[in-house]
C-alpha cells in the first residue's frame, strides 16, 4: 500500500478517536473515557475541525466518484464532439464542460492536455481549465450546502465563468500554439505539419501510442472490469485528495482557534489586506474546489465577503499544486502571465464585492 494512502487512512482514524472523544464529553454529557479527556481548548479544536471534515468529506467522495466513472466511461472523444467550430462559442463551451463532466483542478489539467490532443481551441482548454473545477454539479451543490441560495453562490459561479472566458479570449489572440504548449509536437492537430520535424513527429507517434495504451479508459467492454477500474481511480483519487483536505482543514481550524482575534479582525476588516490574505491562503492551501466552500465558513465572520468570494473564485483557478500541473503543458512564461492575470482577476473581484 502506497504510503501516501497509509498516512490518509492513519489520519483518518486519528480523525474517529476525536470524533469519538468529542461525541463522548459534547452530546453524550459523560465521560466513558476519562483517562482521554481532553482540555477544553482541544475539545473546541476537535468539534470546529470535525464539523468541517464531515461534511467535506462527503462532497470529496461524490467529486471522485464522478471523476473514476468520466475517465472510465466518457472517451475524450465524446468530449471533442462537443466543441463548436466557431472559437468564441467554444470557449464559452469550454468553460461549462464541466457542468457535464465534473472534474476538480487535478483531474481537469491532464484532461485538457488529452483534449489539446483530439484538437481542441487552446482559448477553450483555457476556459475549460479554469472554468470546470467550479462550474460543476457536484462544487454547485456543496456550495450551496455551505452558503444556500446567497450572493456568495452566485457570484462565484458568475466570475468564474466571467474570468474563464476573458482568459480564454485572451489566448484567443495568440494564433500560434507553439508560443503557448510545452510540447508543440505532442498536438499535431493544433501545429501545421510543416513545423514538425520529422523526428519529433516519430516522438509523439510513440509516446502517443505508449500514452494510449496505459490510460485509454473510453472503450471498456468489460462492465465488471470497468466498474472496478472506476472504483479504484476514485479510491486514489479521494486518498490524493484527502491529504490537502486534512491539512487544509487542519490550519484553517488552527487560525481560527490559536491565532489572535484582534490581529486576524486588523487583517480581515481591511477591503485590500483581506482580499490579498485570502488569496495567498487559497493559493497555499491546495484545497479541492469539492471542500473549498466549508474551510472558507471558517473566515466569513472575520473577513470580508469580498475576500471570501475571491478565496472561492481564485483558489480552484490556481494553487500550488496546479501550478506545476501546469508547467506540463504550458511554457514557464506562460504560466506565470497566467498566474499574474488570475490573481489581479481574483483581487478586482474581492474589492468589487467588499
Amino acid at each position: 500500500m502506497p504510503r501516501t494512502r497509509l498516512i490518509v487512512i492513519a489520519t483518518l482514524l486519528l480523525v474517529l478517536l476525536l470524533g469519538t472523544i468529542a461525541l463522548d464529553n459534547l452530546i453524550l454529557g459523560a465521560n466513558l473515557i476519562p483517562e482521554l479527556n481532553l482540555p477544553d481548548s482541544a475539545q473546541t479544536f476537535v468539534t470546529i475541525f470535525l464539523g468541517v471534515f464531515i461534511e467535506a468529506a462527503a462532497f470529496l467522495l461524490i467529486g471522485s466518484l464522478a471523476s473514476g466513472f468520466v475517465a472510465v466511461y466518457v472517451s475524450n472523444d465524446d468530449i471533442a464532439r462537443m466543441i463548436p467550430r466557431n472559437p468564441i462559442l467554444a470557449t464559452c463551451v469550454g468553460a461549462l464542460i464541466g457542468m457535464i463532466f465534473p472534474v476538480c483542478e487535478c483531474g481537469v489539467v491532464p484532461l485538457v492536455r488529452r483534449l489539446y490532443q483530439k484538437g481542441l481551441p487552446i482559448s477553450a482548454g483555457f476556459a475549460f481549465l479554469l472554468g470546470a473545477p467550479v462550474l460543476n454539479p457536484v462544487v454547485i451543490a456543496s456550495t450551496y450546502a455551505a452558503y444556500g441560495n446567497s450572493t456568495i453562490l452566485w457570484a462565484r459561479l458568475g466570475f468564474t465563468f466571467i474570468i474563464a472566458v476573458g482568459v480564454g479570449l485572451i489566448f484567443l489572440s495568440q494564433p500560434d500554439p507553439r508560443k503557448i504548449l510545452l510540447r508543440p509536437d505532442l498536438f499535431p492537430h493544433l501545429i501545421s505539419p510543416s513545423t514538425i520535424s520529422v523526428s519529433e513527429t516519430a516522438t509523439f507517434k510513440s509516446e502517443h501510442a505508449v500514452h494510449d495504451q496505459a490510460h485509454d479508459h473510453g472503450h471498456d467492454h468489460g462492465t465488471n472490469s470497468g466498474l472496478q477500474r472506476a472504483l479504484t481511480i476514485a479510491a486514489d483519487e479521494f486518498f490524493d485528495m484527502g491529504r490537502y483536505m486534512i491539512f487544509g482543514t487542519l490550519l484553517s481550524t488552527s487560525l481560527q482557534l490559536f491565532v489572535p482575534q484582534s490581529t486576524l479582525l486588523s487583517i480581515g476588516t481591511n477591503p485590500v489586506l483581506s482580499v490579498v490574505a485570502m488569496q495567498a491562503l487559497a493559493f497555499v492551501l491546495s484545497v479541492c474546489s469539492t471542500v473549498d466552500a466549508f474551510l472558507s465558513l471558517n473566515f466569513i465572520n472575520t473577513f470580508t465577503t469580498g475576500s471570501v468570494i475571491a478565496f472561492l473564485v481564485f483558489g480552484p483557478m490556481i494553487d500550488i499544486k496546479s501550478t506545476m500541473m501546469f508547467l506540463g503543458v504550458y511554457q514557464r512564461r506562460v504560466v506565470i502571465y497566467l498566474a499574474a492575470l488570475l490573481t489581479l482577476s481574483g483581487l478586482v473581484v474581492g474589492l468589487l464585492m467588499t
